[in-house]
């Protein structure tokens, strides 16, 4: 592993939290390296925070703006600057919806200004480190086992991150078009000395320390992954030395905790009655359930998490303890809600509201209380489902359906696998039904299982059981969406002869770890009196954007095999599991379509609906075995018992003719 040694480093934002740690370390370890800092000492920077390199030789404050073109190029010049590490940033969510110009201007014209003047140097820069955050990927699956990687896609959802996606595009933009050497981090939730209380856990410190209540946007059950600042110090050491130039790197841990669980951590920190400090107030316009990130590429440079949670936290009080008046008046800070701080005059108006939104006045600080009960309450709805699943492809569609249906409906928000979250989840919904559709099938395909067989047991049978029997503790009917992909044809249903698999019928197909363990969790699932089985096969929705689509999918690949497989329509099979729930229907159901199609007769309907000009070639199934690494299942399923629930259930072709090809055929090939 090569290795880089910088000269002259400069740190902008370096008056912040995190960057503050970052030079201190700096400072203190690399003697021969200068480190010029820039800060334009905004309301969350402190020059208090970078007293411990005050004195020392290599070390050079500025103050100034990183959107001055004029100071950044003379800088830049005249300290011979080959390294930068661009901290600065406005980085506070619950301010970027009350001032989102702002961080357009800071955190995206800012970085601009800073890549135009590394442009003008030429080669003299040989780093330039962009530091990100984790929330440009947007919200994870809460059902994820595996976290975000360097690759995936960023989805920002609220201002703050969508500028500093902006901000990545720019750097990715400069590295590409002029070689600039940029490498780009993004990062957890960072916490510790120093760090201004708008944030999360100091706020709770301080307001734990003037005993005041610790205000929790929404029910708290936001999920976030939290790192001592000195750890991410290291990360930040470990990434400018060994980090490739054009790659990006997770700094993350797999260590999640809900935001009460924070409270209650503070609380108990402080020997307070969490039940007494803790007061829920407004949700933010849009709060991510979770960020989760896979770190490990940088643990492969050699880095690691050091610090326990509970020793950061507690080190971090025992810090604002001593340091109460560290940041001065913070007052405005200390409010649910700080979105005026950035604003002229901002801080003085929070600073007014302060008191009266944390005294418990219910008219300013909008707290969400029950309603209370009375005779002209409106009558309980007839249904309420809480549905799993909610980022995945069945479980958005489930929810669109309740919508259309006025079923009034929620989505979980805690992991199948852990019982206490599932019961708090069924504890503030009260639901009628639960629907499972949260599976682990791998991205993009089943092969993603074969290497990652721990979290497929984790989610498909521990967490599936763990569901099933909580909700028959509470005595609730579960629909679980399982998967037929657990049968191949053989010498009792051989293909082509309209003999198909059966619900009692015993498994026969091992030949992905996906459907082994679907077929281990349908078996165990016998037990349970109170689940609904649903075999979905090859799923197919008239949403022909969807690459999860059976149909998108073949129309992808270069060859297909051509086997007639039962299939699953769900413009017109979803509904209709809503009405089985309604219905109490139990036990194992094949959930597809009557008939089987084979994926040349589907080829040939899309050619002839969608795209003329469409062309695709075949091959053998020795020869796609070449190039996946888990067996595909081949069957046909008995939908008779279906049929004979519901008679007007279309056979495959015709259900794929009605709701998939027709609404989107095409003019041209019509």
């Amino acid at each position: 592993m090569s290795t880089f040694t910088p000269k002259n480093i400069l740190i902008t934002g370096a008056a912040g939290f995190i960057a503050s740690h970052v030079a201190n370390r700096l400072v203190r370890n690399y003697p021969e390296y200068k480190i010029v800092v820039l800060d334009k000492l905004d309301y969350c920077s402190n020059l208090k925070n970078l007293y411990p390199s005050n004195s020392s030789p290599n070390f050079k404050f500025v103050k100034g703006d990183i959107g001055s073109s004029d100071l950044v190029n003379y800088l830049l010049f005249t300290e011979n600057i080959d390294t930068i590490m661009h901290f600065a940033a406005q980085t506070h969510v619950d301010n970027s919806f009350g001032n989102s110009f702002e961080f357009t201007k800071n955190n995206i014209y800012g970085t601009h200004v800073l890549l135009e003047a590394c442009k003008v140097t030429g080669s003299q820069i040989r780093r330039f480190i962009h530091v990100s955050t984790d929330e440009v990927y947007g919200e994870t699956d809460e059902d994820a086992v595996v976290g975000n990687h360097e690759a995936s896609q960023l989805l920002p959802t609220n201002p703050y991150s969508a500028t500093k996606a902006g901000a990545e595009m720019l750097v990715m933009a400069y590295g590409r078009s002029y070689g600039l050497p940029v490498i780009t981090t993004r990062g957890n939730n960072v916490y510790g000395p120093n760090q201004f209380p708008e944030k999360l856990i100091p706020k709770f410190i301080l307001l734990a320390l003037r005993g005041q209540p610790l205000p929790i946007h929404g029910d708290g059950s936001n999920v976030r992954s939290y790192l001592y600042c000195e750890d991410v110090a290291e990360a930040f050491e470990v990434v400018l030395h060994k980090g490739e130039v054009g790659h990006v790197y997770n700094i993350g841990t797999k260590r999640e905790r809900r935001v009460i669980d924070v409270a209650q951590d503070i609380c108990k920190l402080f020997n307070k009655d969490a039940n007494k400090c803790i007061q829920f107030v407004e949700n933010r316009p849009f709060n991510d359930q979770r960020y989760f990130l896979d770190d490990e590429k940088l643990k492969n440079l050699g880095w690691a998490e050091r610090t326990a949670w509970e020793d950061g936290l507690r080190k971090t009080m025992e810090w604002y303890i001593s340091n109460p008046d560290w940041w001065g008046d913070v007052s405005g800070a200390l409010i649910p809600h700080p979105r005026m701080l950035m604003m002229p005059g901002g801080t003085d108006r929070a600073s007014e509201k302060s008191e009266s939104e944390l005294s418990g006045n219910a008219s300013q600080a909008k707290m969400l209380v029950p309603a209370a009960k009375n005779s002209d309450s409106p009558q309980k709805p007839a249904y309420k489902f809480l549905i799993y699943g909610r980022t995945g492809w069945l479980g958005g569609l489930l929810g669109e359906l309740c919508e259309k249906q006025g079923i009034p409906y929620e989505y979980g928000k805690g992991r199948l696998q852990d019982r206490a979250s599932l019961l708090a989840d069924i504890a503030a919904v009260k639901p009628t039904h639960v629907f499972n559709a949260a599976g682990l099938t791998g991205r993009p395909n089943v092969d993603w299982c074969e290497s990652h067989k721990v979290e497929t047991i984790r989610t498909n049978v521990v967490g599936t059981l763990t569901l099933a029997d909580v909700c028959r503790e509470q005595g609730l009917l579960v629909v679980n969406y399982a998967t037929g992909c657990i049968f191949e044809y053989d010498a009792a249903h051989p293909e082509g002869s309209g003999i198909g698999f059966k619900e009692d019928d015993t498994p026969n197909f091992a030949g992905s770890y996906y459907s082994k363990t679907k077929a281990m969790v349908e078996d165990l699932l016998k037990e349970f009196d109170n689940v609904c089985t649903l075999r979905v096969r090859m799923p197919i929705s008239s949403d022909l954007e969807n690459p999860r689509n059976f149909i998108i999918k073949i129309s992808r690949y270069n060859k297909v095999v051509n086997i007639p497989n039962s299939m699953t329509v769900l413009d017109e099979l979803l509904p209709i599991s809503i009405e089985m729930a309604k219905r109490n229907l139990r036990g194992i159901w094949n959930f597809t379509n009557p008939g089987v199609i084979s994926h040349n007769e589907c080829l040939e309907l899309y050619k002839k609906y969608i795209n003329p000009e469409f062309k695709w070639s075949n091959f053998t199934l020795e020869e796609q075995a070449k190039v996946i690494v888990a067996a595909r299942s081949n069957n046909e399923m008995d939908a008779s018992k279906l049929k004979k629930e519901f008679p007007e259930l279309l056979s495959i072709k015709e259900s794929l003719i009605k709701y998939v090809f027709e609404p989107n055929q095409k003019t041209s090939a019509a």
